[in-house]
């Protein structure tokens, strides 16, 4: 895992490595959580052993500034419109911090190599997007190779 501050990554590192998402698969909802590395609970919506790895993109906020209402909606309406052109199972998620003080809409993606959903996150201005694996919570910079590796947990929320 990469130090705060090391070269490579965003300014809001430590941020995105405290990060929970809340993903929506039909009726029920989970909250995805880092955890100590080598540490995998709870469930994984791809079947085991497909080797596909879950992305979770955003298009809110671009480059770190909070932008308007309308932009965030207008931006993360193109963004699900290109994951529905390229035809990838998806999901419904929001990030954020514990708290709930900031949260952010997204998409949970199945289709994705870590290199394509990099640049999807670049093509929206995001500085990363996080990278769920069946051993692995990964935070994946865009404008870098930088990554912080970390174990996770999926507890079931109620349904909104």
């Amino acid at each position: 895992m990469h130090a705060i501050g090391a070269p490579g990554t965003p300014r809001n590192w430590d941020l995105y490595r405290t990060a929970v998402v809340d993903i929506r698969f039909g009726e029920r909802a989970v909250r995805v959580a880092p955890r100590p590395r080598d540490t995998a609970e709870g469930f994984f919506p791809v079947p085991a052993g497909s080797g596909a790895t879950v992305h979770v993109i955003t298009a809110w906020n671009p480059r770190g500034r909070t932008a308007s209402d309308d932009a965030n909606a207008r931006d993360q309406r193109l963004l699900l419109d290109e994951v529905r052109r390229r035809g990838l199972t998806s999901w419904p998620a929001v990030g954020g911090d514990v708290s709930g003080t900031h949260r952010e809409e997204g998409v949970a993606v199945v289709g994705l190599g870590d290199a394509a959903a990099r640049a999807l996150g670049r093509r929206f201005g995001q500085d990363a997007v996080f990278a769920w694996s069946p051993d692995a919570w990964r935070v994946l910079a865009c404008g870098s190779g930088a990554v912080a590796v970390s174990g996770w947990a999926a507890s079931g929320r109620a349904s909104a």
